[in-house]
């Protein structure tokens, strides 16, 4: 059978091969170290004999025939001391085959049954798809995306029944992604494209035909028993859910996963208040408790007033006990306590008091019909859990205000206080709904009618300073290793050193030009590959040469992160974290202020700089009465906090330790839009096809150019302000104005129309420098 993936479509034709593992080996059997390389060697002669693991084998039976000569070639990889602790196979990523497993795994999937299957968690047929066409974005064409990210889970039961949750991390070193003749070449507007419709499973397949790429190589699956985290985190999502109900079944699955006990019971005995005497009344009545079993309320009142349990809720506790039948009895009380107990068939247990703000809330109740299967050391399991039960049972005593609340947080995550009335009222809805036993679908919440104000202060040529910093540690690097090498030369001369030197001086004429995208991975691979060894072997075989020290601190200056000098592009991104830091300071502090005016929506980015958005309009407060002349207050607002931006700019920038200058836009766009809240993206965007107009100005804007000149509208010191009508020209000007009166902006005014660009056309602009005051 051909190897298959875990569903029947996938853009890859599947080819396990071991032809990656094999320099190491090679470089292994050029080594001085003879026993190494003389293994080496012979492996690799019998590594010849099998050709099929070079070219690739399609089948799984075929590989029964090579598992001796595999276990061989992954002993490194799969080392023998480790097979009892580590979790690891080899496989194909999303693979649903596997084999050279390690001895736990084997245990572990012994233990499941032979009805078990491998398969990962919330991974559909259409997402595993996408997957896979991400691993050839990330492979080939070297763009990362975030789906690669994601955590993958394996709930594997145990011959208890019990499930483990395993966290599932693959290695694709071992990989190679080749296009056949049926792959269509990409370019970056199609994976722009795939990027921005993550699921649309049909322009992924149109981009990534069915097997029209080969997956050559192998993968190393390796499992995490996240069990304890991934239950909690279970746990917690259980009682965080938006319903005031608690579910004890589910919950009593989670906890018999953390304690790993498989009759595990749980109970829950929640007051509303108890009084000195423990007169409680009960509120959640349709929980299982073990105290109310078989039990009249006014039974469990008069059971509740022992020392045991009176101890429990005044001291705030545990009660543990291991063994039931050893339990000390002094009164009748108790003794009818203990046999309510045993009656249920409870042979160790742990009651644990729900207590927040000085305020019982009730018992948390566990038992096992095992004795000691619960007992003072797994008690302390209940330091990490019993925060979230108090939350949950206290939540289930509060207003309809509370549950809101949960609503708009599980369902829109975290807003923007201009716009949260409006979650709100839908939360409400939700809630009403639900009293009445109906079904309410949480609606997107839309805001029509705003107006957009877009600004940025970018700086200027980031791509390029990264790129003057990058080439500036590889000469720096570069000409240290001249150095060092014609100093080794001097005192030991052999042809293979002055090689050295001749191959790096090339590295300076290669650094003289321009990066091309793989020259700093290339320069770097040079220096790990072929210069370095030699240099460790040489420090090591002359500790004592003044060599040796300049070799230490040489390499005392690499990386280890990219393994090269991180000096000059240390310094390039402490100087664009300083520079966002200070702006997102003003700006957010600022926004403070601009709310008191009219709320509006605001957010904002930091990127190479920083981005900021804010709608204003009616129907984001709609009991207030909105006029225009709020969004022009906005606008001249926007002006000034862009000048204060510049001044603070320009006050730190002496003392960046990478000198940059940065350019500040604005964008104007006087046509009311809508804004819609995805629920799948959890944030705002623009809606409707005719609104897309103003995104797709934002993101060609600061690039464009004064039409026909070679200029960029944007330049360092001035501020430039795009806009499409005079009417928009002549409430700028008059904005320009006062600043200029205030001395925040310059005398000189430019206008000009900005180069037309794809589906923009007509696109004019001002631009006026800023004044800086003296930052002597």
């Amino acid at each position: 059978m051909q190897f298959n993936f875990s569903f029947e479509s996938s853009p890859f034709k599947t080819l396990i091969a071991f032809h990656k593992i094999i320099k190491p080996f090679e470089e292994t059997a050029l080594s001085e170290v003879g026993f190494q390389a003389s293994y080496a060697k012979s492996l690799l002669e019998e590594f010849k004999k099998y050709p099929a693991l070079i070219d690739g084998i399609e089948k799984t039976e075929e590989l029964k025939q090579y598992e001796p000569i595999i276990k061989v070639l992954l002993a490194d990889l799969f080392p023998s001391s480790l097979t009892q602790n580590e979790i690891k196979a080899v496989t194909i990523p999303f693979h649903s085959y596997t084999f050279n497993h390690t001895a736990r795994l084997d245990r572990i999937l012994s233990d499941a049954g032979d009805h078990y299957q491998f398969s990962l968690r919330d991974i559909t047929a259409d997402y595993f798809y996408i997957l896979n066409c991400c691993v050839i974005l990330s492979q080939y064409y070297g763009f990362k995306v975030d789906a690669m990210d994601a955590p993958l889970f394996l709930d594997i039961p145990d011959k208890n029944n019990i499930t483990h949750h395993y966290r599932v991390l693959f290695n694709a070193d071992f990989m190679d992604v080749i296009p056949t003749d049926r792959a269509i070449a990409l370019s970056a507007e199609d994976i722009t494209e795939l990027v921005d419709h993550f699921s649309d499973i049909a322009l992924w397949k149109s981009k990534f035909p069915e097997q029209s790429w080969i997956l050559k190589g192998f993968s190393i699956m390796t499992l995490f028993d996240a069990t304890i985290e991934n239950a909690v985190s279970s746990f917690k999502s259980n009682l965080l859910r938006e319903d005031s109900a608690i579910q004890l079944a589910e919950i009593e699955t989670i906890f018999r996963s953390i304690y790993k006990i498989d009759d595990l019971r749980i109970g829950l005995t929640s007051f509303e208040k108890v009084r000195e005497e423990f007169n409680l009344r009960i509120v959640e009545k349709q929980l299982y408790s073990h105290l109310l079993y078989d039990s009249t309320i006014a039974e469990c009142e008069e059971m509740l007033c022992n020392d045991t349990l009176e101890s429990l809720l005044t001291e705030e506790e545990l009660l543990v006990v291991p063994d039931i039948d050893k339990m000390p009895v002094s009164d009748p009380k108790q003794a009818c306590f203990v046999n309510k107990l045993k009656q249920q068939n409870v042979k160790s247990f742990i009651f644990a008091p729900l207590i927040q703000d000085d305020k019982v809330l009730g018992i948390l109740e566990m038992s096992s019909s095992r004795v000691r299967e619960l007992n003072s050391v797994n008690a302390n399991k209940l330091n990490f859990i019993l925060p979230f039960i108090r939350d949950k049972v206290f939540k289930a005593f509060s207003e309809t205000e509370n549950q809101i609340e949960a609503i708009i947080q599980k369902e829109y995550t975290s807003i923007h206080p201009s716009v949260k009335w409006r979650f709100q009222e839908e939360a409400i809805h939700y809630l009403n709904d639900k009293a009445f036993g109906k079904d309410y679908t949480l609606q997107e919440i839309v805001f029509e009618n705003v107006y957009p104000l877009y600004g940025q202060i970018d700086v200027q040529g980031s791509s390029e300073s990264r790129n003057q910093a990058i080439k500036q540690d590889l000469v720096n690097q570069t000409t240290d290793l001249i150095a060092l090498f014609t100093a080794i030369n001097q005192k030991h001369r052999l042809p293979l050193f002055e090689q050295k030197v001749f191959d790096l001086e090339r590295n300076l004429e290669i650094l003289d030009h321009s990066l091309s995208t793989d020259t700093e991975q290339v320069i770097l691979d040079h220096f790990n590959l072929d210069v370095h060894p030699i240099l460790d072997n040489f420090r090591k075989n002359n500790t004592n040469s003044p060599i040796a020290k300049t070799i230490d601190a040489y390499f005392d200056r690499i990386n280890p992160a990219i393994g090269g000098f991180y000096e000059a592009r240390q310094d390039y991104d402490n100087s664009i974290d300083l520079i966002n830091k200070k702006l997102v300071t003003i700006l957010d502090g600022k926004q403070v202020e601009a709310q008191e005016y009219f709320p509006h929506y605001y957010e904002r980015y930091k990127t190479d700089g920083i981005e900021h958005n804010m709608y204003i309009g009616a129907s984001i407060a709609p009991d207030k009465n909105f006029d225009l002349y709020y969004l022009k207050n906005l606008r001249l607002w926007q002006m000034q906090v862009m000048c204060e931006m510049e001044n603070k700019f320009k006050k730190i920038q002496p003392k960046l330790p990478h000198q940059l200058d940065v350019t500040s836009l604005i964008l104007v766009f006087g046509n009311p839009i809508s804004i819609r809240f995805k629920m799948d993206e959890k944030q705002f965007d623009i809606d409707g096809s005719y609104n897309v107009r103003y995104e797709i100005v934002k993101k060609r804007i600061d690039k464009a150019k004064i039409k026909g000149s070679a200029e960029r509208i944007t330049q360092k010191g001035k501020l430039a302000i795009v806009y499409s009508h005079s009417h928009e020209e002549t409430e700028y000007l008059g904005y320009i104005k006062l600043l200029q009166y205030k001395g925040l902006l310059n005398e000189e005014i430019e206008k000009f129309e900005v180069e037309d660009l794809q589906g923009l056309i007509g696109l004019k602009a001002l631009r006026v420098g800023f004044t800086f005051r003296d930052h002597g």
